[in-house]
């Protein structure tokens, strides 16, 4: 079972529950969906509301992703992942921004499997909000259903944070990979709506040339 400890917004003592992890409660004036406008050959797939509703953390981030699945198989053309839309909030649970990474992995038969494409390291700018990172990545003749993944890398409290939504109603898509498996999406604070989305488009991809992708050399 995971343990993590909850943090409220008006306690200064952490109550500890179940997973290796910690918690926020997102501001009330949480931005909404703050992604740049869609270009118009792109189509967005996403499975959260717009707006944030708590940020969760791994005390041990390294080698633990959450990611969301999606399916082109009604989308007859749109087989190329452009980019991943992250939300991602500043100054929890520190003032600056440390990067993680992105992939993308196979689903098939209803689970998560191995990693398709990637992954690539970014590193977020700016205020809280959608964030968008290069993908460019055509899937593979017959495969309709993908898992689009971010991996916190680094511990708490110096790494990214990531975010749910505000929808107690569990759309049934988001996963998280922890201690070397993949499970649903399950915290205790009701909210399990991860806000990572994708864009899909008809083009062939070019795989972007980035200073991400020689950093991610190095780790």
């Amino acid at each position: 079972m995971k343990k993590f400890a909850l943090f409220m917004a008006l306690l200064v003592v952490a109550s500890a529950f179940a997973a290796d992890m910690v918690s926020d409660p997102t501001p009330a004036n949480s931005p909404r969906d703050t992604g740049r406008p869609n270009m118009d050959v792109e189509t967005e797939l996403k499975w959260d509301n717009g707006t944030s509703s708590w940020s969760y953390i791994w005390y041990t981030g390294a080698g633990s992703w959450v990611g969301n699945d999606f399916s082109v198989a009604t989308l007859t053309c749109y087989r190329n992942i452009t980019k991943m839309r992250l939300y991602l909030r500043a100054g929890w649970p520190n003032a600056t921004w440390e990067g993680g990474r992105m992939g993308v992995y196979a689903f098939a038969g209803g689970v998560p499997g191995s990693l398709l494409w990637g992954p690539t390291w970014f590193v977020p700018t700016g205020a809280s909000g959608f964030k968008d990172f290069d993908i460019a990545y055509n899937l593979p003749t017959g495969t309709n259903t993908f898992i689009v993944a971010w991996e916190q890398f680094y511990n708490y409290p110096t790494a990214d944070c990531y975010n749910l939504d505000s929808n107690p109603t569990f759309a049934g898509h988001s996963w998280d990979y922890y201690g070397g498996s993949w499970g649903v999406m399950s915290n205790t604070v009701g909210y399990n709506n991860l806000m990572l989305r994708c864009l899909v488009d008809q083009n062939p991809g070019v795989a972007p040339a980035s200073v991400g992708r020689i950093k991610a050399i190095y780790y």
